[in-house]
């Protein structure tokens, strides 16, 4: 009898893994080389859960993706947002919180994660005034070491999203970012490339990658209009966010940095008024992306 039962918990277990292996909204995104796993960054699909939060669901479904990142919960609870989420096959692993909360309030944000299911929570703006200077820098990396630990000792893991304005001179060929990195715990502290916040500021995102390889864990697949002229403002028109392959990232350098240093995943984040129609050709360019 117990023979029996564990040979038919086997068989499920296998049938499970083989299913959730042959599932296309895993693997939407990626080919034979380029493996991701790509989901999607829900703050792309803002305009439309503005106006239709049902529709902002459907539509990120249709996309074909099963993974996404959040950003806000549209007025939903944490047991309603999963509830939706696990309506329209949507899996969310990583969300993104204010700085002000990660510096006063962690333990809110160990909640509020654990109850939406997430593996990381991650912050995507330092706050403050002119130019980020080592000063904001210092203060940063204090709240998110603080932090970060009280995730980590919650199962969940911190990161930090870049936003171009950290790349700014610090002296001795390092930039404010390159300071950030220094002075935050690797332990505590991961880091999610934004590739246009990157290139905008005249970063070399594969050399970035590569120089800080145990840092990069999460990944922003955004593309910069050719011919814009960047800076470290951290700040661009929407109508700048152009379809994956278009524009001024060379994507497959970036794309075969990232996945040799092991980042483990990577979010389509389309911030133009043409995001239906964009996002489903910026699939279609990573599915057909080789080295």
């Amino acid at each position: 009898m117990k023979k029996a039962l564990l040979l038919a918990l086997t068989v499920l277990l296998s049938a499970t893994l083989v299913s959730a292996q042959e599932d296309p909204r895993l693997k939407v995104g990626t080919n034979d080389v380029f493996k991701g796993p790509v989901g999607l960054q829900m703050y792309s699909l803002r305009d439309t859960f503005a106006q239709d939060v049902e529709k902002g669901f459907k539509t990120a479904e249709e996309f074909g993706f099963g993974y996404v990142e959040l950003a806000g919960t549209y007025g939903l609870n944490a047991e309603e947002m999963v509830a939706k989420l696990n309506e329209h096959h949507l899996t969310a692993i990583a969300g993104h919180w204010g700085y002000d909360l990660f510096r006063d309030k962690p333990e809110q944000v160990v909640a509020e994660a654990k109850a939406l299911g997430l593996k990381f929570a991650g912050c995507a703006w330092i706050p403050h005034d002119g130019d980020f200077d080592e000063k904001d820098v210092n203060a940063a990396a204090e709240v998110f070491n603080r932090a970060g630990k009280i995730l980590a000792d919650n199962g969940l893991t911190f990161y930090y999203h870049n936003h171009g304005y950290e790349f700014l001179p610090a002296g001795n060929g390092k930039t404010m970012f390159d300071l950030l990195v220094e002075r935050t715990d690797p332990k505590y502290v991961t880091f999610q490339m934004d590739v246009l916040w990157t290139v905008f500021p005249g970063q070399d995102a594969a050399k970035l990658l590569r120089k800080y390889p145990d840092r990069w864990s999460l990944f922003h697949l955004k593309d910069l209009k050719k011919g814009v002229e960047g800076n470290n403002s951290g700040g661009t028109s929407v109508e700048n966010d152009v379809i994956l392959g278009t524009g001024q990232v060379p994507y497959v350098d970036v794309l075969k940095a990232a996945q040799e240093i092991g980042v483990k995943y990577y979010f389509i984040e389309d911030e133009s008024p043409r995001v239906i129609d964009q996002v489903p050709q910026s699939i279609k360019f990573l599915e057909s992306v080789k080295w």
